[in-house]
């Protein structure tokens, strides 16, 4: 091997060992103040990277799936193929604001807010969520998604 190619190899294996990701975490997310689930399969958004794709390239997002996207206080639905419904939270997971159905190329922003949350059309309607709620998170545990074929553990 020439010189030059076992230092590029060597540099390549240093870098790919030390920039592994994390793996992706699965929440279930509880409405406190309700007792409703909004999700069973929350993937979390913490990255640059993730928080920059967030849900573009999807087709759609089924029930009980979503993204949580912090730290963030805007989101937007240019590139996007579907609606959405964002709830923006706050540093104790109270509800900032709500917005329903958002179309694709719009922009939403809430400047208190610390998250916020993107589910599928229809979640804050069906699951009765309201201003000041607030959320828990959990963690999903393999056994817990393993039945669904649309979870990714």
């Amino acid at each position: 091997m020439e010189p030059l190619s076992r230092i590029f190899s060597t540099l390549r294996n240093f870098f790919s060992l030390h920039q592994s990701e994390a793996p992706d975490i699965r929440l279930m997310v509880t409405n406190l103040t309700r007792g409703t689930v909004l999700a069973t399969r929350m993937e979390v958004a913490d990255t640059s990277p993730k928080r920059n794709k967030g849900l573009l390239g999807r087709n759609r997002l089924a029930t009980g799936e979503g993204l949580w996207i912090l730290p963030c206080d805007a989101v937007h639905t240019i590139g996007m193929r579907f609606p959405i419904d964002l709830i923006y939270l706050d540093r104790k997971n109270q509800i900032k604001k709500l917005l329903s159905d958002v179309p694709p190329w719009r922009l939403s922003a809430c400047l208190p807010a610390h998250s916020v949350l993107e589910l599928p059309a229809g979640t804050i309607r069906t699951t009765r969520t309201r201003f000041g709620d607030t959320f828990e998170f959990s963690a999903v545990t393999l056994s817990d998604s393993s039945d669904d074929p649309n979870c990714k553990a």
